[in-house]
């Protein structure tokens, strides 16, 4: 099986799209400002280093952990 990187960046970012989307839907907020939630976040910090392993956690999960941050903010 030949790893391509290609493919795994896209997976992932296809993953940020689906918690952004959720993230504003959750927050009942707009796209524009989930998307800026979830950039200034740990959560995504930790999500783009593979090494946390956090790409393998529920959209639904990394939302909660977001809004947890939110919360502590």
């Amino acid at each position: 099986m030949v790893k391509n990187p290609l493919i795994n960046e896209t997976l992932l970012q296809m993953k940020f799209a689906r918690i952004v989307s959720l993230l504003a839907k959750t927050l009942d907020i707009s796209q524009v400002r989930a998307l800026d939630i979830f950039y200034n976040s740990d959560t995504y910090k930790h999500l783009s280093n593979l090494e946390f392993h956090l790409h393998n956690r529920s959209d639904a999960y990394l939302v909660d952990e977001v809004m947890l941050e939110l919360q502590t903010k």
